[in-house]
């Protein structure tokens, strides 16, 4: 057992949350009860999992993506209401955090798509390692466009659309940001990267892969961002002794 303000202090620093400017609240966003055995975690805070987090008694919630965000209406109706309304009947903490998770050298996102896909990591474009959101690296040997794709589908249990640059040039080094970040190819391209990984893809996304000879591949944005939280969870679960489960609630985007 672990006192909820214990929890969420050593999650604040070791994600050192405080120090990126977000879209949303990082840390504790719904209180719950005081002490916490059983921890839940997950992609989405949504009424599906919540859900889940009511049925196995968990005492705190961990996701990536929670609730707040900017620029979202601020009255608490709808869905927010009643998801919301779930976690303080229930007495379940709600703790969330986007991207000091996505950053985080060793548990984080991008860390662990890379660990998953066997990617040699050799820095960020965008900043020190552990802070920025843009990472790169190189492949164990180098590979086609398509064998690339496959490997991600495989390792990823989800297609990946492949983008191929004209030429179809082998890939060596590769850059990824995991989620909703196909807008960080010109720099992944200018950092010299063969290749760009994310989630999702945009309309603009294909005519620039094209354009600046880069081949991009969207690997779901809730598929490369299953990972992060789940490192969370078990290091929260090693540390303390607590119970954790992890939840995949299925999303095809």
């Amino acid at each position: 057992m672990i006192l909820r303000n214990d929890l969420v202090q050593a999650c604040d620093t070791l994600l050192d949350s405080d120090a990126f400017k977000d879209y949303t609240v990082n840390g504790l966003q719904v209180a719950g009860r005081d002490e916490v055995r059983r921890v839940m975690s997950g992609v989405t805070a949504c009424q599906a999992l919540v859900d889940e987090a009511v049925a196995w008694g968990a005492d705190l919630l961990l996701v990536h993506h929670g609730y707040f965000w900017k620029n979202e209406p601020v009255p608490i109706t709808g869905i927010k209401q009643r998801r919301i309304r779930t976690l303080l009947l229930n007495d379940i903490n709600l703790l969330a955090y986007h991207l000091p998770l996505d950053a985080h050298a060793e548990l984080g996102n991008n860390a662990e798509l890379a660990r998953r896909l066997g990617f040699r990591v050799q820095g960020c474009a965008d900043g020190e390692l552990g802070q920025g959101l843009l990472w790169l690296g190189s492949l164990p040997e180098a590979s086609s466009p398509h064998a690339l794709a496959r490997h991600l589908s495989q390792r990823l249990e989800r297609e990946a659309l492949l983008i191929e640059a004209p030429g179809g040039a082998e890939i060596r080094r590769v850059a990824w940001c995991t989620g909703g970040a196909q807008d960080m190819i010109t720099q992944a391209w200018e950092a010299g990267a063969d290749a760009f990984i994310s989630g999702e893809i945009s309309e603009r996304t294909t005519h620039l892969a094209r354009e600046l000879g880069i081949h991009y591949l969207a690997a779901g944005h809730h598929a490369t961002e299953r990972y992060g939280v789940q490192a969370l969870g078990a290091w929260l679960a090693g540390k303390y002794g607590i119970e954790h489960r992890f939840v995949d609630i299925d999303n095809p985007a």
